[in-house]
């Protein structure tokens, strides 16, 4: 072999090789290459699974769910017995995904109108926002019909808790209100917030591109939704009761407002809290903020001549005094310092009882002087005034109870004037007096239970003091029972059912401009029913009347009506009334004396009685047996008395009977019969 033919074969050979060396080469880069690009890939999605993991789960998510927050269902609010008062309904709120509304601006326009809202801010928030806002929270039937049969897309409904009042006003200002967001913003709705709320929970729902729900995240625990129940101590038949006695008496004397309150005598718990004038919490929105507020806790006034009794009980309860010591009346005149003191009528002399009996101004006048300033500011505190009364709820008032350092300003504050209380206060105290001399703590939320059945809260009676003896409390609360009676200043308050007791009052409202008093009134009335074993305390206010002003003739008659439907109503029996024996019965069980003896004895026993004790102010009650309803009302009216007529035709019985002396404004009794011979046939 040449070596031309070795060179040959060898560079053939390195042909041969030269392509499969390439083919390597080329081979080894693209595998390097791919390699690389896996490599950069893997790091790639460790990067994206470490380092941005949330914020593409987010950008995820937000494309296929769609997260709405479930308001809790707001806890019930009931009565004593469990009858609900404010409770929780479903209604349709509605809201849109703006991502998903094709011309914004038309749609808008189209539920501005449909839903009475304001278009341009109802743009700008749909504008605003992302995948979610809020057309309408709470919507009525009528609009969520109005808006799907608009059929636009992106707006959708949802249902929400709406509370509602099934009883209206009742017990109104108590409860309180929420807002649109559900929570509260008055009253117990607003004290117990927390409770009631219980907790919100975000569901998330699976949405496809056009928004349509595919799949819902099941909810396991519903009573996490709830919030707790809060029983109050009110209960709504009471509570109904006092709301219309009190609408009744505000409306016929056109006055401008008014409280009445009901607790009981020996735990503390209120049983109706009544004001005037009333608001529908369902219906608040636009209700002036001054109007919702409880005025029974929050309003303060002068307690005047209600103010008497703790007065005499401290005199009693110090020993300055008795029942039966007499108080010269200076026959209506008095002059403190400076300024004369007045009374109604001029009396002369009066036992302590009568001066609670006819509410004389110089008799209080003159016991509180024998009490002395120290004293009565420091019973005064002991019977609660001057300090909160701790019921639980926001904006309850302290009061004013200044120190009487002028002698003028003692016996002002003894009659009532140049302090300040709440209807709280006063019903708390009289409570003093009908639960033997010891303060209970008021309160009206008994317990909160939880959606399980767990009690979070709970109120028991409470005393918080004793402030007088119970000697003393029994007899001050006797000497309120003359009040009703004939002759005191209450009598509208009285029942021939039960034995009643209480205070009337008729103060001056001041004038914080003119550093004075003006010519308005507030007419109350406090008391015991029944007065033997009391079972309510009764508080009666009346703000500004304008046809009367007296508070016997205002408060009294409502005090009478609740007193005549809730005593009944807890079960407490009447008294048995003895029966008065007639005239012919009288003489004839004298049978060992003649009956013309009988006759002048029982003449001079009535001359007697009603000769005894005549004097200025007095006067003496007509003979008005037989005549017509206008004759007789003529009469009475005549000589300054107060004729209270039953019935219609001519008049059958009167009392007192004719010739008794009474006081002057003395309220008459005139039973009216309708003749036989007039009833047509």
């Amino acid at each position: 072999m040449s070596l031309r033919d070795v060179k040959r074969i060898s560079a053939h050979s390195m042909v041969e090789k030269s392509p499969q060396k390439w083919m390597r080469l080329r081979v080894f880069l693209a595998g390097s290459f791919f390699l690389l690009a896996l490599l950069g890939v893997w790091m790639r999605a460790a990067f994206l699974q470490t380092e941005q993991n949330d914020s593409l789960r987010s950008m995820a998510e937000e494309q296929y769910l769609r997260a709405i927050e479930i308001p809790a269902r707001r806890g019930l609010i009931v009565d004593r017995h469990g009858a609900a008062l404010a409770q929780s309904v479903d209604v349709d709120s509605i809201w849109a995904d703006p991502q998903l509304m094709l011309e914004l601006p038309q749609a808008a326009k189209l539920l501005a109108q449909n839903l009475k809202l304001e278009e341009k801010e109802l743009l700008a928030r749909l504008s605003r926002a992302r995948r979610f806002a809020w057309i309408k929270r709470q919507a009525s039937q009528s609009e969520v019909a109005k808006v799907q049969a608009l059929s636009l897309p992106g707006v959708h409904f949802a249902k929400e808790p709406r509370r509602y009042y099934p009883h209206r006003e009742l017990a109104a200002h108590l409860i309180g209100v929420v807002g649109i967001d559900g929570h509260g913003l008055e009253g117990i709705e607003l004290v117990y917030e927390r409770e009631l709320s219980g907790e919100n929970i975000r569901r998330e729902n699976i949405r496809d591109a056009k928004g349509r729900k595919l799949a819902t995240n099941p909810l396991e625990n519903w009573s996490a939704l709830e919030g707790a129940k809060v029983f109050l101590s009110i209960d709504r038949n009471i509570q109904r009761i006092a709301e219309k006695a009190l609408l009744r008496a505000v409306a016929e004397n056109q006055a401008i407002a008014g409280m009445a309150v009901v607790m009981d005598a020996k735990t503390g718990e209120l049983l109706a809290i009544a004001n005037h004038p009333p608001f529908n919490p369902n219906l608040a929105t636009g209700v002036p903020k001054a109007a919702l507020r409880n005025r029974a806790l929050v309003d303060l006034f002068e307690p005047g001549s209600t103010f008497k009794p703790f007065v005499v009980a401290a005199a009693m309860e110090g020993q300055h005094i008795k029942a039966d010591t007499l108080w010269d009346c200076e026959k209506g005149r008095w002059l403190v310092g400076k300024k004369v003191i007045h009374d109604t009528h001029p009396y002369k002399q009066l036992t302590t009882h009568q001066v609670l009996q006819v509410s004389s101004n110089i008799g209080i006048g003159k016991i509180g002087q024998v009490l002395g300033r120290e004293k009565l500011h420091e019973y005064a505190k002991k019977f609660g005034f001057g300090e909160k009364p701790q019921t639980g709820l926001p904006g309850e008032a302290r009061g004013l109870l200044p120190y009487p350092q002028a002698e003028v300003a003692l016996v002002n504050q003894a009659f009532g004037q140049g302090l300040s209380v709440s209807a709280i206060q006063m019903v708390a105290a009289y409570g003093v007096l009908g639960n033997g001399g010891v303060l209970m703590q008021p309160y009206m939320v008994s317990k909160v239970v939880d959606a399980e059945g767990n009690v979070l809260f709970e109120n028991h009676p409470q005393a918080v003091r004793r402030v007088i003896s119970e000697s003393t409390a029994k007899s001050v609360v006797s000497m309120l029972e003359s009040v009703v009676e004939k002759g005191g200043t209450g009598t509208q308050a009285k029942l021939e059912e039960y034995r009643l007791a209480g205070k009337t009052g008729t103060a001056q409202k001041a004038d914080l401009v003119a550093r004075g008093y003006s010519d308005k009134r507030i007419a109350s009335f406090m008391g015991l029913a029944p007065a033997d074993e009391p079972r309510l305390v009764i508080a009666v206010v009346v703000d500004e009347p304008k046809t009367e002003v007296f508070g016997g003739r205002v408060a009294a008659p409502v005090f009478r009506e609740i007193a005549a439907e809730v005593l009944p109503y807890l079960g407490v029996s009447p008294i048995k009334m003895p029966q008065a024996a007639s005239p012919v019965a009288m003489l004839a069980d004298a049978s060992e004396v003649p009956l013309k003896s009988a006759v002048v004895e029982a003449i001079k026993h009535m001359q007697a009685i009603t000769d005894e004790g005549e004097e200025e102010g007095w006067v003496r009650v007509p003979d008005v047996q037989g005549l017509w309803g206008r004759q007789a009302v003529q009469q009475v009216l005549s000589l300054a008395l107060t004729p209270h007529i039953y019935g219609s035709g001519k008049v059958a019985m009167q009392k007192p009977p004719a010739g008794v002396l009474a006081p002057r404004g003395a309220q008459v009794l005139l039973e009216l019969t309708t003749p036989v011979s007039t009833v047509s046939r």
